[in-house]
């Protein structure tokens, strides 16, 4: 049996590195900031949609701090322990934040529902003001993390969540204009729960695509059949089979399989072979890759090799 390894040959250099880890900083120190300004005038004049929101930030901040430490906890080198380092933490971090905002979605549902029915005057200018600042806040910190979104779920998930939040910010103005010249103050608790179906939608796709991850399922922009078309079209490469694949972090995947060659491949036709199918695997995004190679008549599709 011989088995090859391959390795990341995609690894993110220092320059993106550093540039994430800044977005992450300001990002983290703006919402902050913005969380304290959202509860002391929330708290001032008994606003729920600014609580719920000042909540929803909070959340975002734990968030992004989260994934500030998974990044840096993905560049710990292997060692006899962790023989892949500490890459999962970025899947566990991913899901861990989902299911945060989940649970920030039923205090702010609840809550919604008790102002309902006791609705409290509301000065409209202030909520409008508060919640123009935090439509700037979200939106600069939310461009931070545009560039390298679709290279990582945690960046994605912290792009979507907060420009999703720049959108309820500015939903929180419109509420607060037609607070101020309508006085129907019921609305401040009709836009808390909007906050909620908001938070809602861009959390699911999160959610589960984690989970999913996190039970080593096939990455979602993976497909075993079209691994295994692309691998048979390789010379020397009669099929492939026993494939599993599965992500090591949010932006790195491993693969095992089984490759069949000819019988009459000399070693060196076999490392060509190899060398080739690791190669072109790499371009699927799969980074490490751990292959046995069998002669043709061998044949353990059906048995356990």
């Amino acid at each position: 049996m011989t088995h090859s390894h391959s390795h990341d040959h995609h690894s993110h250099n220092s320059q993106p590195l550093e540039n994430i880890n800044r977005a992450f900083i300001i990002g983290i120190s703006l919402n902050f900031l913005f969380v304290i300004i959202e509860i002391i005038a929330g708290l001032n004049i008994s606003s729920l949609s600014l609580l719920s929101d000042a909540g929803h930030n909070l959340a975002d901040v734990g968030t992004l701090a989260l994934s500030l430490l998974a990044f840096r906890l993905v560049r710990v080198k292997p060692n006899e322990q962790y023989t892949y380092g500490y890459s999962k933490t970025t899947i566990l971090v991913a899901l861990l934040n989902a299911v945060v905002l989940l649970v920030s979605i039923g205090a702010i549902v609840y809550e919604a529902f008790h102002k309902i029915q006791n609705p409290q005057p509301l000065p409209g200018r202030v909520i409008v003001i508060v919640a123009a600042i935090g439509i700037i806040i979200n939106t600069l910190t939310a461009l931070f993390f545009f560039r390298e979104k679709d290279k990582d779920l945690n960046i994605r998930s912290a792009y979507v969540h907060l420009m999703s939040d720049a959108f309820v910010s500015l939903g929180i103005v419109i509420g607060g204009i037609v607070i101020y010249y309508t006085h129907y103050y019921w609305i401040d608790a009709v836009l808390s729960i909007v906050i909620a179906i908001v938070i809602l939608f861009s959390t699911w796709n999160l959610l589960i695509h984690s989970l999913r991850l996190t039970l080593d399922a096939v990455p979602s922009n993976l497909d075993i059949d079209t691994v295994k078309k692309e691998v048979e079209t390789i010379p020397g490469v009669i099929n492939i089979h026993h494939i599993h694949i599965w992500a090591i972090s949010t932006t790195r995947n491993a693969l095992t399989a089984h490759i069949m060659v000819d019988i009459n491949s000399s070693l060196e036709e076999i490392e060509q072979i190899k060398k080739q199918v690791k190669h072109r695997l790499d371009h699927m995004n799969i980074h490490h890759t751990t292959l046995e190679v069998e002669p043709e008549k061998e044949n353990c599709q059906n048995t356990d090799c």
